[in-house]
């Protein structure tokens, strides 16, 4: 691992994803009924997901906003991460009997398994499970991952020993285990992330995408060009509202804004709160959380 003095702090870890939506209580619906969440509160246009506590989606009723066009940036999916294999079967099972249409394909990556969907309006979502970090192999400062084939209904069957409950659903921890970026160009990417942030590159797949993490994690964000080759900065849209990321105390944020500062990064910065722009206009949002 890198031994530079301006990494983001080990413990670094993912806070929450908001989406603008056009259809709240549709969006509500999916999250809830569908993924497992509990609705932690709802205040006119703005609704909290997550469990015991934790957010891990926040939707915000957008409905003058329309979609982008295909191609442009923003986000490729939100992963929410689990930490039993049968809590994620559970999940899963739920999404595929109420929303079947969603579902749009399954990896076994190495380090993880995951399955993935798309959400009523078009926001990708992963959920998925970690294998131990024990099990992950290294090489040259990088870790090996892969697309293997990882049939959905077989998990389900070996995982799940009873047809879960929506109250077996909604009761197992899980968090925010990484969000994936659709980008214009990786070497942009890489420059604002890894060398103004202080993420480290946990593997890199050339110009078509990158992964990052802090502490060694396989990957807290990820970024690619598959669909945005080329993208420019974004307009307003339906879709990815912000990204937060949680750093462990204030002293964290300070370097951080020190680092944004040094390299002419207009941030907005309080004390308590940062907030910055990448170079697609993508909102992140970084705070003092607990890991």
């Amino acid at each position: 691992m890198s031994t530079r003095s301006d990494l983001l702090p080990s413990t670094t870890h993912m806070a929450g994803v908001t989406l603008k939506v056009a259809d709240l209580d549709g969006m509500i619906n999916f999250y809830r009924d569908g993924v497992g969440l509990s609705l932690l509160a709802q205040t006119g246009p703005l609704a909290v997901l997550g469990r015991a506590g934790t957010t891990v989606v926040t939707l915000e009723h957008s409905p003058e906003l329309k979609h982008a066009p295909a191609g442009h940036a923003g986000l490729f999916h939100t992963a929410v991460l689990f930490e039993q294999e049968a809590d994620l079967a559970a999940s899963l099972y739920s999404v595929a009997r109420r929303y079947p249409r969603a579902f749009t394909g399954s990896a076994d990556h190495l380090v993880s398994k995951a399955f993935y969907f798309d959400d009523p309006e078009g926001n990708g979502l992963e959920l998925y499970w970690d294998r131990p970090r024990s099990e992950w192999t290294w090489s040259g400062g990088e870790v090996q991952m892969a697309s293997l084939v990882l049939d959905p209904n077989r998990f389900i069957s070996q995982s799940l020993t009873d047809e879960p409950t929506a109250a077996s659903v909604g009761a197992a921890a899980l968090d925010i285990g990484h969000v994936h970026l659709k980008v214009g160009d990786i070497a942009t990417g890489r420059e604002f992330y890894v060398e103004t942030m202080g993420f480290e590159v946990t593997a890199n797949f050339g110009t078509q995408a990158l992964f990052v993490a802090a502490g060694g994690y396989h990957h807290h964000l990820a970024m690619n060009t598959w669909q945005s080759h080329g993208a420019g900065p974004r307009f307003p849209a339906l879709g990815l509202g912000q990204v937060s990321v949680a750093v462990p105390a204030v002293d964290d944020l300070q370097a951080l804004a020190d680092r944004l500062a040094h390299r002419d990064v207009p941030v907005e910065y309080d004390g308590a709160v940062l907030t910055v722009r990448d170079p697609w206009e993508n909102l992140v949002r970084v705070e003092v959380g607990q890991a």
